[in-house]
């Protein structure tokens, strides 16, 4: 089965995002990634960048049953994942399950829920199950958070430590749109009076998701290239401009995230320029900045591509592993 199957997926879902959104083909993108290698995204955005749209829109194309959970601070870890409940018309309790069983949960405002709510959606994502009332059940396959969170509303909110955060693949920033691409999404409102997630049609199925899944493990990597994602997740850890670096989740992200990002750009082999474009979505959330980085004004980014500048680029990259 070569890689075209998981490029032909991911043109199929970006085709027909498209109809909904303008200028988001890069999260769709990264969104597709982390479908396909069973990750999970925190996206990022001030509001009004249609955050939660994206991530239904993605759900609707890629034909996976959604649920939406706005995430608040009166929120109980039952509320997610289910209870039971006891019927007095049959004297037994009935098991209800919560939102989390559905192949794509979207989270929404994940920080303004209380800490142990938060681990509870984060434990499911980790385990791939939940316990209800001591009977522990196995989540839909395929299971996929997409979390939201608004970084400039801070009251209330309870932000996530950096642990939980390395439990995503990626975080995803949702920036504000340029004046051509507003000027576009005028033009289209304009046609249209609205533009709602249910608007887009499915454009595969979980068949088609399985094909893709299997194209994307069949990617070769280069030991050059394991070697150089080694070299940037080393240089976080020993930089005296970060606190904290990534764990070896984020070289695992690295890899698997690297393998899907060249399948479906119809390539059965990884390249640096892969793992250069996915720097920033797998290790923005991870790093945590030094005092002196704060006081001096650098940001995560910047240190990020300073160390992509800095760590030399294999050469000679094997394309098979004959």
């Amino acid at each position: 089965m070569s890689s075209v199957s998981a490029a032909a997926f991911y043109e199929a879902v970006q085709k027909e995002a498209n109809t909904v959104l303008i200028g988001n083909a890069e999260v769709v993108e990264r969104l597709t990634i982390a479908l396909l290698t069973n990750g999970h995204v925190l996206l990022e955005g001030v509001p009004g960048v249609a955050k939660t749209t994206i991530a239904n829109v993605f759900a609707r194309t890629s034909g996976l049953e959604v649920k939406r959970i706005q995430m608040t601070p009166d929120m109980v870890p039952a509320d997610i994942t289910g209870t039971s409940v006891y019927r007095a018309q049959t004297g037994e309790f009935e098991r209800r399950e919560g939102p989390i069983f559905s192949n794509v949960v979207i989270a929404d405002e994940i920080n303004r829920s209380t800490p142990k709510t938060q681990s509870a959606l984060l434990e499911a994502m980790q385990e791939g199950e939940v316990s209800i009332d001591g009977e522990t059940l196995s989540l839909p396959s395929p299971f996929f958070v997409v979390a939201t969170q608004n970084p400039i509303e801070m009251e209330g909110t309870f932000e996530l430590p950096e642990a939980q955060r390395d439990r995503f693949q990626q975080k995803l920033v949702v920036d504000l749109p340029s004046s051509d691409i507003e000027h576009q999404l005028l033009d289209r409102v304009d046609q249209r009076s609205e533009l709602r997630a249910d608007q887009a049609n499915v454009a595969v199925t979980q068949a088609d998701l399985k094909t893709a899944r299997k194209a994307v493990e069949q990617v070769f990597v280069a030991d050059k290239i394991k070697e150089y994602i080694l070299q940037i997740v080393a240089e976080t850890r020993t930089t005296e401009e970060l606190e904290y670096g990534g764990s070896p989740r984020a070289s695992i992200a690295f890899l698997r995230a690297a393998k899907a990002r060249a399948a479906i750009h119809d390539r059965d082999y990884v390249l640096p320029d892969d793992i250069k474009a996915l720097a920033p979505s797998i290790l923005q959330h991870r790093l945590i900045l030094s005092t002196e980085s704060e006081l001096s004004g650098r940001s995560v980014q910047d240190i990020i591509q300073s160390i992509l500048d800095s760590v030399p680029l294999p050469e000679n990259i094997a394309t098979n592993s004959h």
